[in-house]
């Protein structure tokens, strides 16, 4: 076996390793739960965690063990040369219009392979004078659960005006704009624009996270310089191995991901 299918393995395995540790801790939890609402607590001192203190103590770090960083992934500003990070779910300027969960820091983690086939866009694009500016890149799972709850409470739409003012809220999931599931949480999707050196970002014909059919790359209804802009964005990475999505001109995927039915939950941290 090679040394790349060696390391591809061992991640692998890693990644299915913190999944079983986090979802033995859930259960293990849950039923030292249950054995407390019953009144069996005695029950309870008798098992092999020696004890209802011990036991949660047990379980709590588990779970917290089960959440650390697979060694998989980066931290992309320490991969891509002259990364510009706005991290906009760690903070306030986003569509829900709070820190969303699974956020304690801003930073871009990637795999390894999504943050140096970035790194070969950000050294392609150098000569023109443009760095990569990133808005989202793993994103965890209770992120996009998030969401998922914001989207259903019809009656919160503080961010309308600036994110989706020509967008029925009640639509967001058939439109496609957000969905119980996210690439991001593979860790090899990333949100992103292009922006010059010392200077602001390119005209793209639309704001990130807008909601509307303007942000489709091929959207008829922007100027000549946001199409241009937008193409450039798009061949750059598809040349170093991503994929757009049809939907937003932000969005792209590594096509060869390391874990392409692994959906990640460790916090950003």
């Amino acid at each position: 076996m090679k040394t790349s299918e060696r390391n591809f393995s061992s991640q692998a395995r890693q990644a299915g390793s913190v999944k079983y540790l986090r979802d033995k801790a859930k259960l293990k939890l849950r039923r030292i739960k249950k054995r407390l609402e019953d009144g069996r607590p005695r029950h309870l001192r008798r098992g092999a965690c020696g004890g209802v203190v011990i036991c949660l103590t047990a379980a709590a770090s588990a779970l917290a063990a089960a959440q650390e960083r697979p060694a998989a992934f980066v931290d992309a500003a320490a991969v891509v040369p002259g990364l510009v990070a706005e991290m906009r779910y760690a903070g306030t300027h986003n569509f829900v219009g709070r820190r969303i969960d699974g956020y304690a820091a801003a930073r871009c983690l990637l795999t390894r392979p999504a943050a140096e086939g970035l790194a070969e866009v950000a050294r392609d694009l150098a000569p023109r004078g443009l760095v990569i500016k990133v808005f989202d890149c793993y994103r965890p799972a209770r992120a996009v659960a998030n969401f998922v709850r914001w989207a259903r409470d019809l009656s919160d739409t503080g961010g309308k005006a600036e994110f989706y003012p020509s967008v029925d809220k009640r639509t967001l999931f058939q439109d496609g704009y957000i969905s119980s599931r996210s690439g991001h949480s593979r860790g090899s999707t990333l949100d992103l624009t292009l922006a010059r050196m010392g200077d602001g970002e390119l005209d793209m014909g639309t704001s990130f996270d807008f909601f509307s059919p303007l942000s489709s790359p091929a959207a008829p209804g922007v100027s000549a310089e946001a199409k241009a802009n937008r193409a450039l964005l798009a061949t750059a990475m598809r040349r170093r191995g991503f994929r757009p999505y049809a939907k937003e001109w932000w969005h792209f995927t590594l096509a060869a991901e390391p874990f392409p039915n692994t959906y990640f939950d460790f916090p950003v941290q």
